[in-house]
């Protein structure tokens, strides 16, 4: 029997809930290679999610902390918007996926795993990335550590 490992979500699974806000942390902390931050804008900064779907899957967030697009102001939204565009063209650039899932989940409810800072989830998709592994295994398979997927897009970045 083969043994596929994905140990970076049980650390997840099983790792205690902090009140801090994971995205005024990390951007403030001024680590961008050690919390997988590609780059900032004058209102947001994208960074890699540590526990993605798929290699590459960025999460885009504002500096400031609120819960939903109407509450950021018009610039905000808006340099908002154009962090997400220049990650999705960085992703095309990296992986050439064959499609992508843009979205923000607003609320607990609504599957926000951090309901109080609003981020836009930018995450690649090939024809057959989903397979009977995550429907029966529950465990997801990933060709590339976060170290690489972050080397191999600050590569593209700087292009």
């Amino acid at each position: 029997m083969a043994i596929l490992w994905a140990p970076w979500r049980m650390e997840y699974l099983m790792s205690e809930r902090t009140p801090e806000c994971i995205f005024c942390v990390k951007h403030a902390e001024g680590d961008d290679r050690g919390n997988y931050i590609l780059f900032r804008t004058p209102h947001s900064f994208a960074l890699l999610n540590a526990y993605p779907y798929n290699n590459g899957h960025l999460m885009v967030a504002p500096y400031r902390h609120a819960s939903s697009l109407s509450e950021l102001s018009a610039e905000e939204r808006t340099d908002l918007i154009e962090a997400v565009a220049k990650a999705e063209a960085l992703l095309g650039r990296a992986y050439s996926p064959q499609g992508m899932n843009v979205g923000a989940n607003l609320g607990h409810c609504a599957g926000a795993g951090v309901p109080g800072h609003v981020h836009v989830h930018i995450v690649p998709r090939w024809e057959g990335d989903t397979n009977f592994m995550p429907v029966v295994g529950e465990t997801k398979v990933m060709p590339e550590t976060l170290e690489g997927s972050y080397e191999r897009l600050l590569k593209y970045l700087e292009e």
